[in-house]
């Protein structure tokens, strides 16, 4: 005879749900309301240390139990199969961060860095002008932003501080210069954006190129200046001058050219039309690969410790992705977009004062949030809104990566500032690398305010390939 023991003690627990959801019922209190109660709860757990990842998916259960009962949970795993199955651009991801970790824990990076350091010559700066092109060479053979900021905190902050260089400029330079890889191609960001926005990946590479590079200019151009003007704040390097042997010139091209030759093959396949994105990636880790086994460092330890930060990377970027598209799902079925949509477009001002305003609640979302929720929160509502207005959702992916490099510099939670302090120097503080970061960070609204004004500088080389 069946034993209806289980299911008595279901049916009690879900009419005691039912029971509890009547109870705390918040549909009252009306979208607008909820729509405070829901950021506030975000940035209140986010505070109190819980993780994006949990926080966003406990949110977005705790608004659909109390506004629509337990009945809407059915609706929330559908969001999660939709994120989780139907993206195949997501399989580019953990192909560039595998790419990443072959860099860093082989010896190609820092050969990399040691081998350019030859080549700058005696200028004034020059150890900091070699750190940001070395920082956009990296970007662009991993997408990734953590990995080059540790890694160029531990090549290049010690140098520059061992020679003389000031504190705020050599930390300044290793954050912002760490912080290019949202914005170089093949861009992590850019993918997700792409992905979330439902646009195209290679085209916003191909956008994304004018802009990072006069991002990285301004970097340069400022550090220039500022060595000329006042040289004691970056020394002129007079180490390692004496003359290359034949070989050791040889090793040198070929610590620079291997990098050199992986971004070729990966960004080339792209706008050759020879490969997808997620194609290139894959050819990207191969050619690591290819190069780890030349230099002899293809063992089994490196495979092992980078598939690992693979797997923890990609990990967190879906778990914060499946989290983020509940809470999304959720709001949208509170009436949540259309509200949004409303409250913005029915602002009196001109189209261009709406872009403003998004840069503005970007902007203080970076502030606590990480890019990936920012994006999974945001561009569902955002992009809609942008292409209603007759605005390129391809410049503006551009833009939003643009403002991302904001959030990664900016107090109280700016990534790049932790990631630097857990391997910088005892001497420097948490306090010393925010001081560091602004005049970066003003650079980085001036870039973003070009970007406004002329918008083909995202969209001239995308232009063109149509």
């Amino acid at each position: 005879m069946m034993d209806f023991s289980l299911f008595s003690f279901g049916l009690e627990s879900f009419l005691s749900l039912t029971d509890i959801a009547k109870m705390v019922n918040i549909r009252h209190i009306g979208v607008p309301m909820a729509t405070v109660l829901m950021f506030v709860s975000l940035i209140i757990l986010l505070i109190m240390g819980m993780r994006l990842a949990f926080l966003t998916g406990f949110v977005a259960m705790f608004f659909a139990f109390c506004w629509f009962g337990p009945n809407v949970f059915g609706v929330l795993t559908s969001n999660i199969y939709g994120f989780v199955a139907k993206k195949e651009s997501m399989i580019a991801v953990p192909m560039f961060v595998l790419m990443a970790s072959f860099l860093d824990k082989t010896g190609i990076a820092k050969d990399f860095y040691n081998a350019m350091q030859q080549l700058i010559g005696r200028i004034k700066g020059g150890v900091a002008v070699q750190t940001m092109i070395v920082a956009v060479i990296l970007a662009a053979t991993s997408g990734i932003i953590g990995g080059e900021t540790v890694l160029l905190g531990l090549l290049a902050l010690p140098q520059m501080l061992r020679l003389g260089y000031d504190k705020k400029l050599a930390i300044g330079t290793v954050c912002a210069g760490g912080a290019l890889g949202t914005m170089v191609p093949p861009s992590i960001v850019l993918i997700i954006y792409g992905m979330v926005a439902n646009v195209s990946i290679g085209d916003l590479f191909t956008g994304a190129i004018v802009p990072a590079l006069i991002l990285a200019s301004m970097y340069i151009a400022y550090i220039l200046i500022l060595c000329n003007l006042k040289p004691e704040l970056g020394p002129i390097n007079t180490e390692n001058t004496e003359k290359l042997s034949p070989s050791e010139r040889r090793l040198l091209l070929f610590h620079i050219f291997g990098p050199l030759i992986i971004v070729t093959t990966v960004m080339g396949s792209i706008y050759g039309g020879i490969a997808s994105v997620t194609e290139a990636a894959s050819v990207g880790v191969f050619a690591v690969i290819i190069l780890a086994f030349i230099r002899k460092e293809l063992k089994l330890p490196i495979i092992s410790e980078s598939l690992k930060q693979t797997m923890r990377t990609c990990g967190m970027i879906i778990w914060i992705g499946i989290s983020a598209s509940m809470l999304i799902g959720v709001y949208n079925l509170m009436g949540g977009k259309k509200f949004v949509e409303g409250m913005i477009l029915g602002l009196d001002v001109a189209p261009v004062v709406i872009i403003l305003v998004m840069m503005i609640i970007l902007i203080f979302l970076g502030m606590f949030m990480d890019w990936i929720g920012v994006a999974m929160l945001t561009m569902p509502i955002f992009v809609p809104i942008i292409i209603g207005l007759g605005f390129d959702p391809i410049w503006f992916g551009v833009l939003f990566c643009m403002n991302m490099q904001v959030s990664f510099l900016s107090p109280p939670f700016g990534p790049a500032a932790f990631y630097l302090k857990s391997v910088a120097p005892p001497e420097v503080s948490l306090v010393d690398i925010f001081k560091s970061v602004w005049p970066f960070i003003i650079m980085q609204i001036i870039a973003i305010t070009f970007l406004i004004i002329f918008p083909n500088l995202a969209l001239w080389l995308p232009g063109l390939g149509g």
